[in-house]
């Protein structure tokens, strides 16, 4: 076994993302015109068209450097949040927020606090800087903030909540999170990633951004890769008071976000219609899976994200042998076993044609 580098890069289990249509076309012989892929939380309609006009016109710049500091996307996510521009720090995915405020805020052997069944990256970046990571037993598949509260030590640096939570798509209204955000120490920062803020139904949301006024410890971290169908351009952001963002800035790569991604989140940033489309699609797309859910009655966790985490069987080699036999009918869904739950599976939400096409390969798979 190779030596090289520290023990706690060498423990780190990689990434697994969700299986290309491609790899899977190769692996099961399939058409790819025929493969619904429901893996990684993707926005069904792709690019909004807003987008890929400002990309042609950006395009004649190529050849140039991206602009570093983000000026236009930074001036308008200052609009869009009421916030100034030097509260933004921009992020290549909000994956690369995540990873930037390890780096910036952790050192070797202190500690980091999140939530069991929580993103993964969680995980990947307290390890990526040698952190010590607790876990915290999950409440319903959710965050029990109370118990997180307590287990914050002397030596923690960093908090991360995920809101809605990715995989199990719960979520936290805003009073909890706010009576939390008042409990934690000052010289703790808390990362609130909303990913999926944009799919939470009105009555649910609320403008955290806001907040970053009275925490000067909050980062909130928010994505263009989910309901603004930008997930292969790969930008993200942050929101947090200037000594936080400067500290950000010191760590983030200078051209971390590309100029195409630039152009094309500043127009998806103002296109309504293609958020609220995507919102509509979302909600009745969950509606359909879990009517047909109810309908095999199988357990599932109640969603505010863009996807449903259902539990296909008792046994613990029911989410990679369900997952298998969809893979084979060309359908990709995302298996959950690396989260400790290996008789679930997450599922995107897509276009109803898709979720139909899913919903009549799992009455297959279930036999």
């Amino acid at each position: 076994m190779s030596q090289f580098g520290p023990d706690y890069v060498r423990a780190i289990a990689p990434y697994q993302a969700g299986k290309p249509i491609a790899e899977v076309a190769r692996e099961f012989g399939l058409d790819e015109a025929n493969i619904v892929k429901l893996a990684s939380n993707e926005n069904p309609f792709g690019i909004p068209e807003s987008s890929k006009q400002a990309m042609a016109q950006a395009a004649a710049e190529l050849g140039r450097y991206p602009d570093a500091n983000g000026f236009e996307l930074k001036a308008a996510l200052s609009k869009r949040y009421d916030v100034p521009a030097d509260w933004i720090t921009l992020g290549n995915g909000s994956n690369d927020i995540l990873e930037i405020a390890a780096h910036a805020f952790v050192q070797k052997g202190e500690s980091v606090v999140f939530s069991q069944y929580s993103f993964a990256v969680y995980a990947l970046a307290t390890q990526g800087v040698g952190g010590r990571a607790i876990v915290v037993p999950a409440a319903e598949y959710g965050h029990d903030l109370d118990a997180m509260a307590d287990a914050i030590e002397a030596d923690t640096r960093l908090v991360y909540i995920a809101n809605p939570n990715n995989p199990t798509g719960t979520f936290i209204p805003a009073a909890r999170i706010e009576a939390f955000l008042a409990r934690v120490p000052a010289n703790v920062i808390v990362v609130l990633d909303e990913a999926y803020n944009e799919y939470l139904a009105p009555e649910n949301q609320f403008e955290s951004s806001q907040w970053v006024r009275k925490f000067p410890n909050l980062i909130v971290s928010r994505t263009f890769s989910k309901a603004y169908g930008l997930a292969g351009l790969r930008v993200g952001f942050a929101i947090a008071q200037p000594a936080v963002t400067d500290l950000m800035n010191r760590i983030r790569q200078p051209f971390n976000v590309n100029s195409l991604a630039q152009a094309a989140a500043v127009a998806a940033l103002n296109d309504k219609e293609f958020l609220a489309k995507g919102a509509q699609n979302n909600a009745e797309g969950y509606k359909q899976l879990t009517a047909a859910f109810d309908e095999l009655g199988l357990e599932y966790v109640p969603s505010y994200g863009n996807f449903v985490l259902v539990k296909v069987g008792n046994d613990d080699g029911a989410g990679a042998r369900v997952n298998l036999v969809l893979l084979k009918q060309g359908v990709i869904v995302r298996p959950v076993g690396n989260y400790g739950l290996p008789q679930w599976l997450r599922i995107s939400i897509g276009l109803p044609d898709e979720n139909a096409t899913f919903i009549a390969a799992l009455k297959r798979a279930l036999g």
